[in-house]
């Protein structure tokens, strides 16, 4: 477990956190995640680790922290900094220096509202603790800051939409690919926006299924970042091009782990829901391929606008989806 450790919490960010006292806390995490035990030294007591378990201790690592955090999440967040013009004296909240000028003196993040110097601002820690008062909205708000504005594992759209799916329409023929009209999921993204997890997407207000399904893949759509982030697209895109099926599969879950902890609990948390819709085939007619289809370019998009580019990579993204879904109790 010693001589894991290095290389696990390199690909875990949820796993490089716990440091000093931590170590003995990610040996007890890793044992949890794999139903074993370790002895006083930090030796292995269950059963020896094939290279099949070695491949997957990253991953096994995280649900085990993710699991053991499910009241308080943990995730780092820049400060979203912005040039700003101060009324009156002000100091900054990092070096403790008096701000000097009439404008433009320094910066605000407008997620938490700390106020520092421009030079300073490339100093502060990726601490920033979004205020509730200071999100305006659900939709279009960036995934890291919702969750950690209301101290969740995941947003609360995806949880309450999923949540409704499942219990009222996992047999609904054409599930996620038969839209629902825009003015109701207009609706639902205005309920959202407005009353946050009171809103009420019960049956008696929006009987029809698809009007949740459209909301919820509304609300993906609209993220300033992807799920699946901008600076991992490129890495995904390789990886589904690689034509051995293993060795994909092994590429796929190395780029998951580049995922923030809370983009990559969000897309595990949609790959085991739609996993669920595919066991009712028979009856929604929806396979992974499929679902393939329609969640690539929802869950992920290029860094650069290019139709080009977009249409290139639309089988890959596809695939992606495809293989997630596929595979979600291996690669999470």
């Amino acid at each position: 477990l010693q001589e894991l450790r290095p290389e696990a919490e390199a690909a875990c960010p949820v796993a490089r956190r716990r440091s000093t006292p931590g170590r003995k806390r990610w040996q007890e995490l890793l044992a949890l995640a794999l139903a074993g035990q370790v002895g006083a030294r930090g030796v292995w007591l269950g059963p020896p680790l094939n290279l099949f378990a070695y491949s997957q201790i990253s991953s096994l690592v995280r649900r085990a922290a993710l699991t053991q955090n499910d009241n308080h999440c943990n995730y780092e967040k820049t400060h979203n900094f912005k040039v700003h013009t101060f009324r009156g004296p002000h100091w900054c909240e990092y070096c403790a220096n008096f701000m000097w000028g009439l404008i433009a003196q320094g910066v605000r993040c407008s997620d938490c509202g700390l106020n520092v110097h421009k030079q300073c601002s490339k100093h502060v820690p990726n601490d920033c603790q979004p205020d509730l008062k200071r999100i305006k909205k659900v939709y279009c708000c960036d995934l890291t800051t919702l969750v950690k504005a209301h101290n969740t594992q995941r947003p609360m759209v995806v949880d309450m939409c999923i949540r409704e799916i499942e219990g009222r329409g996992l047999k609904s023929e054409g599930l996620y690919r038969v839209s629902g009209f825009t003015e109701h999921i207009e609706d639902v993204k205005m309920a959202f926006d407005r009353d946050g997890e009171k809103a009420d997407i019960s049956a008696h207000i929006y009987p029809d299924i698809n009007i949740i399904t459209g909301a919820l893949k509304l609300y993906f759509r609209d993220l300033p970042i992807p799920v699946i982030t901008y600076d991992t697209y490129a890495k995904f895109i390789d990886a589904a091009k690689i034509s051995n099926p293993d060795e994909r599969l092994e590429a796929v879950h190395e780029v998951l782990m580049l995922l923030p902890p809370a983009h990559y609990e969000t897309l595990r948390y949609l790959m085991i829901h739609l996993k669920k819709v595919t066991l009712n085939e028979k009856e929604n007619f929806m396979n992974a391929e499929n679902l393939g289809i329609v969640f690539g370019p929802t869950l992920m998009r290029p860094p650069e606008e290019s139709t080009l580019a977009t249409l290139n990579d639309m089988r890959y993204q596809k695939l992606i989806v495809q293989i997630l879904i596929e595979n979600e109790d291996v690669l999470f």
